[in-house]
């Protein structure tokens, strides 16, 4: 069964890639989106990582701006690459082709069978889609997307970074009615990846070993760097919702986003209560820790063996 990855492709967006890969979805296509980075690095990631794991799926170049107003990266957090690392980097890929998102995204949608979607990054590409073709759009059988937070933000006090990056998308997602499901901040964060979960990386043989295990390591670093034992895992933990969706639980909820304010710009607003909404999207309440954390470590683990 085919499916489809937008992303902004830091390392955890590769981490959730292999996670997909490795389990019995086929992917049909990626496409990319602003997000860690400007567009023109989330494109040298791109071609690095399908040179340095031999991905074979097309990868199409989306949206470069948010709906409106300035571009928001990560990068002061995971540096001018979008992907810190204690050691190795992605190789020099060759250029990715010309190929426009937008239209891939239609030629897929126009497909039979059913149409699912994982989304790791700002969601502008799938806002452009529903106010461009939302006769397409609505052939959209389930939009997963890593974003939001339900209590706290982690790019502000109140607003989680994909959130942030491009709220007026999420807003016309929300508009259109398109199947989602949140894997929200808080979700994310029971995923823990430690730094002996480095070792066995390393330790696996293969060609890509050492370059997973040091971008493994960078990634962790950033939780070290901030006094944490660890860092959350955040977008191999929606791969796992969205592969083995029987070891998350999931929640109707009526999923509001703010558009104004110097403070609360992004942050999702999440009702539970069926009497003061009627539900337009489920965010996860639970996950299956250890099967997760087993699924994303031997998803990277595999890729280190080869």
């Amino acid at each position: 069964m085919g499916v489809w990855i937008d992303t902004d492709m830091g390392f955890d967006d590769i981490a959730a890639i292999l996670v997909v890969a490795q389990s019995k979805l086929d992917i049909d296509g990626i496409s990319l989106v602003f997000g860690n980075t400007p567009l023109p690095q989330v494109k040298v990631n791109a071609a690095g990582a399908a040179d340095a794991f031999g991905w074979t799926f097309p990868i199409h170049s989306g949206r470069a701006n948010p709906v409106i107003g300035k571009i928001e990266t990560a990068q002061a957090i995971l540096g001018d690459t979008g992907i810190p690392t204690a050691g190795r980097t992605l190789p020099q890929g060759a250029a990715l082709p010309d190929s426009d998102a937008f239209l891939a995204l239609c030629r897929w949608l126009e497909t039979d069978g059913p149409h699912r979607i994982l989304a790791l990054g700002p969601l502008t590409n799938i806002a452009a889609l529903a106010l461009a073709r939302p006769d397409l759009a609505a052939r959209i059988t389930e939009l997963t997307w890593m974003g939001g937070g339900v209590t706290i933000g982690n790019h502000t006090a109140s607003a989680e970074f994909n959130a942030l990056a491009d709220p007026e998308a999420l807003a016309i997602v929300i508009s259109h009615g398109l199947p989602l499901k949140i894997i929200d901040l808080d979700l994310c964060r029971k995923v823990l990846a430690r730094p002996d979960d480095v070792t066995p990386i390393r330790q696996a043989g293969g060609a890509n070993a050492e370059l997973i295990a040091d971008m493994l390591a960078g990634y962790i670093d950033i939780g070290i760097s901030r006094g944490r034992a660890a860092m959350a895992i955040y977008d191999p933990s929606a791969a796992v919702a969205f592969a083995a969706p029987e070891l998350v639980t999931f929640r109707a909820a009526r999923i509001d986003v703010e558009l104004a304010g110097q403070f609360t710009r992004g942050r999702t607003v999440v009702e539970t209560r069926a009497t003061h909404a009627a539900p337009n999207a489920e965010f996860a309440v639970d996950i299956d820790v250890e099967a997760a954390r087993v699924m994303i470590l031997g998803a990277l683990a595999s890729e280190a063996g080869r």
